[in-house]
């Protein structure tokens, strides 16, 4: 061995003879240190951590509304039980509602209130003839406003509230001026209690059915037949008849049959007549009878608006 490295040995050891050797209970206690330092900085970390997250999520709620963030794309979300609609665009703002003072909104209306039949009847509620036709005979009269049909009893007259009638004479456009008329009628309006007009219609209906024919008094032995003809509308609804018998001896035309018609008009609760009596042993024509019955629906129509 060498003389330098002798020297070297011997100077580490005088080195070490001079430190002295740490207790091993005062190391134990070293060590306990350190280890509870690292846990204490461990949870230090832990805290922060969550503390971040804490405070970034209340970011993201404050932000979105209270909202929670919606799950990854590959994570199943729960399913809506209920969709709210979203607002129309095209949808115009609706009316404003008016409250009751108890502050809920009123029952919606059904419909318009039934207005009562009329009381009485005023004379504006008869027609006027067509100028062409007008001959200046006009009265009133009493009376009953439908002929004699066999045995036919009309119970719908105890449902009567008003009835008024006249009687007039028309001419045809086509005769001269001074001739005598064409033809008469026998015009009632009648105001029945609500829901009882129909009744009117629906016995006359009736009453025409059961007497096909009958002969009148006072008419010298005639047999007159009478049928159901196609009305038309007028009104809310009409009935249209004709009664027929061979002329008298000695009037019309050989072989021909004198005609009258009688139409009945429902308008509500109102019935008008117009029951077609001849002059002189002329017939009548439906074209004039059609004519006058629109008239006197029109008339009808006008005095209940």
């Amino acid at each position: 061995m060498s003389a330098e490295l002798s020297d070297l040995y011997r100077s580490l050891g005088a080195a070490a003879d001079d430190q002295e050797l740490t207790h091993p209970e005062l190391v134990r206690r070293r060590a306990d240190r350190r280890a509870r330092v690292r846990v204490a900085g461990g949870a230090l970390a832990v805290a922060v951590l969550l503390g971040g997250v804490a405070v970034g999520g209340r970011l993201v709620l404050s932000a979105d509304g209270a909202a929670p963030l919606p799950p990854p794309a590959d994570t199943p979300g729960p399913v809506p039980t209920r969709s709210t609609p979203s607002p129309s665009l095209s949808s115009s703002p609706s009316a404003p509602t008016r409250s009751t003072p108890s502050g809920t909104p009123p029952a919606p209306t059904t419909g318009a209130a039934v207005p009562r039949p009329p009381t009485s009847i005023p004379d504006r509620a008869f027609f006027v003839l067509a100028a062409a036709n007008q001959t200046g005979v006009e009265s009133r009269i009493e009376g009953p406003a439908l002929p004699v049909l066999c045995a036919a009893s009309y119970p719908s007259e105890s449902a009567v509230v008003q009835r008024r009638g006249r009687y007039l004479a028309y001419k045809r456009s086509e005769t001269p001026k001074g001739y005598v008329p064409d033809g008469s009628y026998r015009h009632t309006i009648t105001i029945y209690r609500t829901g009882r007009a129909d009744d009117a219609l629906r016995e006359l209906r009736q009453a025409v059915r059961d007497c096909p024919e009958q002969k009148l008094p006072d008419d010298g032995g005639r047999t007159w037949r009478q049928r159901l003809l196609g009305s038309g509308r007028y009104g809310d609804e009409s009935v249209l008849f004709e009664m027929r018998a061979p002329y008298p001896e000695g009037r019309g035309d050989p072989g021909a049959d004198e005609v009258r018609l009688v139409r009945l008009m429902r308008v509500g609760d109102v019935v008008t007549v117009l029951w077609e009596q001849g002059w002189e042993s002329t017939s009548a024509e439906r074209a004039q009878v059609d004519a006058d019955s629109r008239r006197a629906v029109a008339a009808i129509e006008d005095w209940l608006d």
